[in-house]
């Protein structure tokens, strides 16, 4: 799977305000489900979100999840390890800020930042970054045995369209506060990191990813407001019945 070959696009012919609609309706949905979720203290969600700066993240995180309870949900976002962090290994971080039984948590960029910044400034070598993924597996398989639900999104943006978001973040004075030159530094890069992200997806794609297109907000935020209304859906969870009365 090559990523300049997958689309960044909604089909064409399908109706912006219909699927804008339906999307708020996803929202609601969503809301409803993590009561249940938070309620049943049966499963947690564990939602990771990637993808290259200006790919929407950070909007994505504030649409979809606007319905939710703030006591059911945290964010967290993982950028430059610390020196403490440093000291560890480099799931030491990461398994900390995971999700308890009835609790959602979205990571606004995970531990898989770290087979992809260190790769790509190469800071580390092959062998380390084959290493990280066997971890990876693991670690994620493990957070499954207990019952957390992983789902993890790319967020797949193109260049150009990257390009102008970036270029309106340092012009438009609302957004400006996003602006950061290091971004057209790693834009240089591009090629890098669609070859790192493409490894990712090859070796570690247990939960498996779903890849979005993210040029368009109203379709990248249908696409996921669905994806985990159907998971949890699926998890056929219900409150607690209370308890029978004694006799």
């Amino acid at each position: 799977m090559k990523l300049p070959n997958l689309s960044t696009r909604a089909p064409k012919g399908l109706d912006k305000e219909k699927t804008k609609a339906e999307t708020q309706k996803l929202v609601a949905k969503i809301g409803e489900l993590q009561n249940v979720l938070y309620a049943s203290q049966k499963h947690s969600l564990l939602v990771v979100l990637q993808g290259l700066d200006a790919s929407g993240k950070d909007g994505l995180v504030k649409t979809v999840f606007y319905g939710i309870n703030p006591l059911g949900c945290t964010v967290k976002s993982f950028k430059a390890p610390t020196e403490v962090e440093r000291n560890h290994d480099f799931l030491w971080r990461v398994h900390q800020a995971t999700p308890e039984k009835g609790m959602i948590q979205i990571f606004n960029r995970s531990h898989y930042e770290d087979v992809l910044v260190p790769r790509v400034e190469k800071w580390i070598d092959d062998k380390t970054v084959k290493n990280r993924f066997t971890h990876i597996n693991n670690f994620e398989k493990l957070l499954s045995d207990n019952g957390t639900i992983i789902l993890k999104f790319y967020l797949h943006i193109s260049k150009a369209e990257q390009k102008e978001r970036l270029f309106e973040r340092k012009t438009h004075p609302e957004k400006y506060w996003k602006h950061n030159d290091g971004d057209w530094e790693t834009r240089k890069k591009w090629d890098a990191y669609m070859e790192a992200y493409e490894d990712i997806f090859k070796h570690c794609n247990t939960p498996e990813w779903t890849l979005v297109p993210a040029d368009q907000n109203w379709y990248k935020e249908y696409i996921v407001a669905k994806k985990i209304v159907t998971t949890l859906e699926a998890l056929k969870l219900s409150f607690p019945k209370p308890p029978k009365a004694a006799k």
